[in-house]
């Protein structure tokens, strides 16, 4: 996580730091709130999650999941508007697609009515919490900067889940930088190798609810926007090549989360969120000017001068 400038440091205001140093709030109410939810929400069905799990019941982990997401996300007085269920054909599996803020979008992305495993990067097995509800979930972990070889592992997990009835949800931007980023194209090569129709899913707002890492800060009752768009059917993929179906999405979940209908999508600002030259990331095209920010700083570290656009 290099060249962060303001990774998690303790903002103005913010008096109120959870044990850990992950999460803080604007004051002691929110604070008492938070940790009798911690003790409540995180801590209890997650733990009963990991031992349906072990025991390889992997239905009733999905409807627990689906009611866990459902209940933190009232406690958190999510505002949550979803649009676009009835692109949802029941008993179809999907490569679902979302757009990428934070950690909160596997939150928000529970309340799709379908069973579904999570593609995650393999730094957050070191969480504490996480790490180990990942492992006893099977969740599908990989390191995305190993390029081939993390995309053959997801081939390799993804068969048989989806021959059971389990979507697959693949942050196609691999990052949490911003709208800026530009989706990779993992997600729709895996989604034509394993002849899956593509589930696009615009998705706004959860970056403020948690703010980490780029602030600990947690706020209630944020507006998050959630649009499901029509799904890209199979067989369109005779016609389209991995990058034409990359593009083809990326255009309709940025069109969407942009529209104005929409709450306002995460923007990519170096000088306040840093480079983090140590991930894999590309900017869109479209952004030219960021793009090219980008570039020149990436240019500087490679000639090894010090001089930072941002």
């Amino acid at each position: 996580m290099a060249q962060r400038h303001n990774s998690c440091q303790i903002e103005r205001g913010l008096r109120y730091l959870l044990p850990g140093r992950r999460i803080a709030l604007d004051n002691q109410t929110d604070y008492l709130r938070t940790l009798i939810g911690l003790m409540i929400w995180v801590l209890g069905p997650p733990y009963l999650a990991r031992l349906l799990g072990r025991r390889k019941a992997h239905k009733t982990v999905s409807w627990l999941q689906h009611w866990w997401s459902r209940s933190l996300g009232a406690y958190l007085g999510l505002q949550l508007d979803i649009t676009g269920l009835q692109h949802i054909q029941p008993g179809q599996t999907y490569i679902i697609t979302p757009l990428h803020e934070g950690l909160v979008d596997a939150l928000v992305i529970l309340h799709l009515p379908l069973p579904m495993r999570f593609v995650v990067r393999d730094e957050f097995l070191n969480w504490r919490l996480l790490g180990p509800y990942l492992r006893d979930t099977d969740q599908i972990v990989i390191c995305p900067e190993r390029g081939r070889e993390g995309f053959r592992q997801v081939v390799k997990q993804a068969q048989p889940l989806l021959a059971v009835g389990q979507s697959l949800v693949i942050f196609p931007q691999g990052s949490i930088l911003g709208i800026e980023i530009d989706c990779m194209s993992g997600a729709f090569a895996l989604a034509r190798r394993l002849q899956q129709p593509v589930l696009p899913v615009a998705l706004t707002g959860s970056h403020r609810v948690w703010e980490h890492p780029y602030s600990p800060r947690l706020r209630y009752g944020q507006r998050v926007s959630l649009r499901i768009l029509q799904p890209i059917a199979v067989t369109t993929y005779q016609t389209y090549t991995t990058d034409d179906l990359r593009q083809l999405v990326q255009q309709r979940l940025k069109t969407a989360a942009v529209d104005g209908s929409m709450v306002a999508p995460r923007r990519f600002v170096p000088s306040r969120d840093g480079y983090w030259d140590a991930y894999a990331y590309r900017i869109d095209p479209q952004f030219a000017c960021l793009a090219a920010q980008v570039a020149q700083h990436r240019a500087n570290r490679t000639s090894g001068t010090s001089i930072d656009l941002g």
